[in-house]
This record gives C-alpha cells, sequence and structure tokens, in this order.
C-alpha cells in the first residue's frame, strides 16, 4: 500500500461504507481509490487506459467492463478527469445510464463551464456536484487537506461522511459554479506564487546563488504575507485605497527597480515587466498617490 494512505483507516473515522465508482485513474483518482478502499469501501473503478486499475484491482476494487457498466454499479460517481470535456467525451455515448445517479465531478474547469456541465448532468436525471480539491493526490486521505463543494445541499449531505474519507468538506452553496470558482481562485495565487519564486531563483543563479541559499529568505517573504493579506482585505472591503501607508508612486519606483535588476542580470524580465506594466496602468489612472491596493479597482476590469 502506498505510504501515504497507509494509515488512512487511523486518519478518518469509520464512514457509512457506501459503495463508490470512480472514474478517471490518473494519479488523483488512484489516490481516492486507494482512501476509499483503506476505509472499507467497495469501490468500483474504470478508465480508458485499463491497465491503470491493475493495482487498484489487486487491492480489491472491482473493474468495471465499460463506462456504462461502471455508472450502472452505483449510485455515487466520483469522476476525476481532467476536464468537463474529458466528461463529455467519456459520458455521452453512455448518457442513457445517468439517470439517478449523484456525479461528483472533481475534474477542473472554469465555473462557467462547470455550471454548464452542471445543467447537461441534470438534464440526463442525475444530480452534479461541483468538487475542488485543493490538494495534490498524496493530500487524499488527510485530515489537514480540504475539497470545496458546491451544487444542491440534499445531495452533498446525504454523502458527506463518504466524501470526508477523501478530504474534509468545505460546502460553498448551491451555485454548482461556486467550487470551481474558489479552486480557481487557489490555483491564481499558486502558480502566480511560485512563478515568482523561479523568478528569484533565475535572478540568485545569474549571481552564483543556488535555490538553496536563497530559500530560507523566500519562506520568510512567504510567512509574512498572511499579515499583508489580513491587512489589505479589510481596507478593500472598506473601499479605502487611501495613500496613508503606502503610495502607487514608491510602488512604481520599487517594481522598476525589481525590473532592471532582472534585465542587468540577463534573466528573463517578462513576470517583472507584466508587474510593472499594471502598476504603471495604475499611474495612468490617477492612483499616484493612493495605495498599490487601488490597482484592483483596474483589474476588476478587463484592459480594453
Amino acid at each position: 500500500m502506498p505510504p501515504s494512505y497507509a494509515h488512512a483507516a487511523e486518519v478518518f473515522p469509520m464512514s457509512s461504507k457506501q459503495p463508490v465508482t470512480v472514474i478517471g485513474l490518473g494519479p488523483m483518482g488512484q489516490a481516492m481509490v486507494h482512501a476509499l478502499l483503506s476505509q472499507g469501501h467497495h469501490v468500483t473503478v474504470w478508465n480508458r487506459t485499463v491497465s491503470r486499475a491493475d493495482a487498484l484491482v489487486a487491492r480489491g476494487a472491482v473493474l468495471a467492463k465499460s463506462a456504462e457498466a461502471a455508472l450502472s454499479a452505483n449510485e455515487l460517481i466520483v469522476l476525476s478527469l481532467t476536464d468537463y470535456n474529458a466528461m463529455y467525451t467519456v459520458l455521452e455515448p453512455v448518457s442513457h445510464a445517468l439517470s439517478d445517479r449523484v456525479l461528483v465531478n472533481l475534474s477542473s474547469d472554469t465555473p462557467e463551464k462547470t455550471r454548464a456541465g452542471a445543467r447537461w448532468v441534470s438534464e440526463h436525471g442525475a444530480v452534479h456536484l461541483t468538487g475542488g480539491v485543493t490538494v495534490p493526490p498524496s493530500g487524499i486521505g488527510q485530515r489537514k487537506s480540504s475539497t470545496f463543494y458546491s451544487g444542491p445541499r440534499h445531495a452533498f449531505e446525504a454523502h458527506r461522511s463518504t466524501l470526508e474519507v477523501l478530504t474534509r468538506t468545505d460546502y460553498r452553496g448551491e451555485d454548482p459554479g461556486l467550487a470551481a470558482l474558489m479552486y480557481q481562485m487557489g490555483m491564481v495565487m499558486f502558480w502566480t506564487s511560485m512563478l515568482s519564486y523561479w523568478q528569484v531563483i533565475a535572478l540568485a543563479d545569474a549571481n552564483g546563488l543556488t535555490a538553496a541559499d536563497i530559500l530560507p529568505h523566500a519562506t520568510e517573504t512567504m510567512n509574512a504575507m498572511p499579515g499583508f493579506l489580513s491587512f489589505y482585505t479589510e481596507r478593500i472591503d472598506a473601499g479605502e485605497h487611501g495613500g496613508d501607508v503606502d503610495r502607487l508612486a514608491m510602488g512604481m519606483a520599487s517594481v522598476e527597480h525589481v525590473l532592471h535588476t532582472n534585465a542587468d542580470a540577463g534573466v528573463d524580465t517578462v513576470l517583472p515587466a507584466a508587474v510593472a506594466a499594471l502598476f504603471r496602468r495604475g499611474i495612468e489612472s490617477g492612483h499616484a498617490a493612493d495605495s498599490f491596493s487601488s490597482l484592483v479597482e483596474l483589474m476588476k476590469t478587463a484592459k480594453a
């Protein structure tokens, strides 16, 4: 048994042992099946690449002969696919088998595509619950991990104990797009933050430093961020962008120093240049004396 799931039975309380079908056996789908099996659930699996089910079947999962058979096996269906186009590819040919099923769709996509997918599922007689998993496969089966859910509350509550075998649950309301929105918000911050780290690693390398050399400073910087988030959130919600604490004009000077430091080092400047361009727009829009939080007002509308 993979070490990430070896102690799942000790981490979570016993569930209702509801039988579950999992469609999609990439790393995330496989992690979910392992966690469910560790809790004693009867799990039916299906994947277009059949060999991905081998280790799961060896642990006790049942391999369905087709997507239709996988849908027919159980009321609760967990989808772990690349996106909603993949959902249509798999389910459209067997849509007649969707009736009376509850689809927990953990595939990533936009909120609008999620809402459209939920309508499609409903039109075929099934209930759609959106899920946004906030951890990588190694976090499945761990109490500290969490997944956003949205969709019909009655369906969520009916299957909550089974879903909590996978991670903690964070229900966000009836709108099927809300869980997808929360997930994508996290991805905005994750990808952008990690790119900033890659940028400083490139800058460090150009100056003879390694990633290990700068890790303590990078960690200290990231650890300070929650305080900034909290401080500016209160002001933004109150509509306060006064320059009493910081001013966009001073921020403009700083981001230009960042841009020039990277340019002088001969490393790629696409990311710092994009930041500088956004600050420059704020200056041109008359916010020089305001807080750099005023940039959020520019970002609320797409640039013409």
